[in-house]
């Protein structure tokens, strides 16, 4: 497999992109030193290599009445591959779990849910979350504020 290589000029393109995602391709070729087409043509380079992996508008949870986030940490009662394999597909087809991490330690897996409310979160954990496949144990912290949510890598 090809490593994608990232010079300066890409980096700044990115930093761009991250920080200012509303710029037209002109605007950023202007701003790194590069005309329309070859800024354009690194741009799409960069989404075939797979460093871009998409484009998103980020909203804010609490003006769309979701104002409970939780976050669950999950144990499997066993860990062979086709449990682990079910429980991940099961979890990618739940819109309620926003993230989904596989993690080391006492857990398994770490989830974020967003919900409208406890009784809403009450409701996704006795009827969904604990009956993914192979779940022995779910627990649940709800988070108080939300001090940093960010995409934007550290470049």
């Amino acid at each position: 497999m090809r490593v994608p290589s990232v010079d300066a000029t890409s980096l700044k393109i990115l930093k761009l992109l991250q920080a200012e995602p509303e710029l037209t391709v002109a605007e950023i070729g202007e701003r790194v030193g590069l005309s329309h087409t070859p800024c354009w043509r690194r741009i799409k380079q960069m989404e075939a290599d797979g460093i871009i992996k998409g484009r998103v508008v980020l909203l804010d949870p609490d003006k769309l009445d979701l104002e409970v986030s939780v976050l669950c940490f999950v144990r499997l009662k066993q860990h062979d591959e086709d449990t682990l394999l079910a429980f991940e597909t099961a979890v990618l087809d739940m819109p309620d779990v926003v993230q989904c991490y596989s993690v080391t330690g006492e857990h398994d897996y770490f989830l974020r849910v967003l919900a409208r409310d406890v009784k809403t979160y009450e409701e996704v954990l006795k009827k969904s979350l604990l009956h993914l496949p192979g779940v022995a144990f779910i627990n649940s912290s709800f988070t108080l504020r939300e001090l940093k949510n960010t995409q934007a890598l550290p470049l």
